[in-house]
This record gives structure tokens, C-alpha cells and sequence, in this order.
């Protein structure tokens, strides 16, 4: 059994980490850059990154932030938001990242993925999924809809099946993202992600409303997910990654104690 992986998120605007509710809201909360390497020294097993409003204002990621994280920490991280082509995949990674996210400009040309796969391993690109729980029909039979732009913009496509897609487009790794969690700490979708992460072949990351370690712990199993994707509880210091670990691990679960 693999071990399950426990990853900060830093949302990322104007050079500096934010935190919102819903996509809402956000107040500015620190340094990313500083953050990454606390976070690093705790035991976060990977980080994610994401220029939240790149995509929204059409304008290129943060390549000077990426550059300073590469040189801070020692662990893997991705980068999205703003992510648009080949090239600027190559100046992500390039920077020092280990893997890019593509969310919006997936879903806008869906071949970006199969091309990133081809020109850098599927290993290195994530697709970002932000859904949101919508009544079934004919076009969203899953009853979750894909939503682009950072959550402003709804596109009519099916989670399920855009997940499924971007498998067999190339997409190494699922970043699975629910617009009603977000930020609420109420809990993540188990529903959706349990949907997702059954139905493909490729490492889910649950993201999306972790309050408590209970929260995480059911990601991981009732959600089935490889990875949970956690931001308020310790951005806020409700708990310590290495305080989440050894919960984990005192429950039986199998989780890197690096530190």
C-alpha cells in the first residue's frame, strides 16, 4: 500500500498567500515563500500552488515565486493557475517545479494535457477539477459541474466525465477540488471524491474542506482518496502537519513521518 500524502496549499495573489471561503472573501495570510519552507520542515509530503486569479486576469504565473520555493524547499511541488501552453508548462517546471496544474485552460483545449504528458510525462501534469454540486440532467448526470476561472465561470460539463477524459488524454494525477467545501472546514465531498477517485486509474488529491483531522481521516478512506489537500487548519494553526501525521498514523493509516 502506498502511503497516503498530506499537502499544503497556498493560494497565491499579488505574490502573497490568501485564503477564502467558497472562492470568496480572501483575506492575505503570509509569504508563500516562507510558508513552503514551514510547512517543508513540518512534513508536508508535497505542496501545491496556485496563482488564483492568473486565469481570471489573463495573465502568466508567478515564475520569480516558483523560483524562490525551488530553492527553499526539497520536496515536490506543482504550480497552477495561469498555465496556458507548452511553453509556459516549460518555464513552471524549468523554475523548479515538479508538476503543473491546468485547470481552466484544459477544459478551453483539452489537448494541452495530451501535450504536456508527450513533451514532459504524464507523471508531471495535474489536472485541477474545481465542481460543484448541481440537479442532474441530461448534459451533468453526475450531478456535479465543472467550473473554470476560479470558480466564476460554469461550463456545463460533467466532472465524471471530464475526469475520465483527461485520464486518457494523459493527466498523471487528479486535483479534485469541491466549490461548496471550500474553505467551510465543514468537511470535504466525500461524495464527489469518492466518485472520482473510483471510477479512475490515476492518484486523487481530496481538496475542499478539511476542519479536523476526522475530516481527513474519512477523505482517505470513505473517499478513498490518495491525498488530502489541506489549507485553513493549518494555515490558521488549528493543527500542525506533523500533529495530522501522527494522528494518522496512530489510526493505522500508512503516512511518511519525515521529519
Amino acid at each position: 500500500m502506498l502511503s497516503k500524502r498530506i499537502i499544503p496549499c497556498l493560494d497565491v495573489r499579488d505574490g502573497k498567500t490568501t485564503k477564502g471561503i467558497k472562492f470568496k472573501d480572501n483575506i492575505d495570510i503570509g509569504n508563500p515563500v516562507e510558508m513552503a519552507r514551514f510547512y517543508y520542515e513540518e512534513g508536508a509530503d508535497e505542496i501545491v500552488f496556485y496563482d488564483i486569479t492568473a486565469s481570471n486576469e489573463n495573465r502568466d504565473i508567478i515564475i520569480d515565486v516558483v523560483a524562490k520555493v525551488a530553492e527553499t524547499i526539497f520536496i515536490p511541488f506543482s504550480v497552477g493557475g495561469g498555465i496556458r501552453t507548452l511553453e509556459d508548462m516549460r518555464a513552471v517546471l524549468l523554475a523548479g517545479a515538479e508538476k503543473v496544474s491546468v485547470n481552466t485552460a484544459a477544459v478551453q483545449n483539452p489537448k494541452i494535457i495530451a501535450d504536456g504528458a508527450s513533451s514532459f510525462g504524464s507523471q508531471c501534469i495535474v489536472l485541477g477539477m474545481d465542481a460543484k454540486k448541481v440537479p442532474k440532467n441530461k448534459k451533468v448526470p453526475s450531478g456535479y459541474e465543472i467550473y473554470i476561472n476560479g470558480g466564476r465561470t460554469l461550463t456545463g460539463i460533467d466532472a465524471l466525465w471530464w475526469a475520465k477524459k483527461a485520464e486518457t488524454l494523459g493527466a498523471g494525477e487528479i486535483c479534485l477540488n469541491s466549490i461548496d467545501a471550500d474553505g467551510a472546514q465543514q468537511g470535504y465531498e466525500l461524495n464527489l471524491t469518492h466518485l472520482i477517485s473510483s471510477s479512475v486509474g490515476v492518484p486523487v488529491i481530496a481538496s475542499g474542506g478539511a476542519g479536523s483531522i476526522d475530516h481527513i481521516y474519512d477523505a482517505l478512506t470513505k473517499g478513498n482518496a490518495d491525498a488530502a489537500l489541506i489549507a485553513s487548519i493549518i494555515h490558521y494553526g488549528t493543527y500542525s502537519i506533523r500533529q495530522i501525521k501522527q494522528s494518522l498514523h496512530a489510526r493505522g493509516m500508512k503516512v511518511r513521518m519525515n521529519w
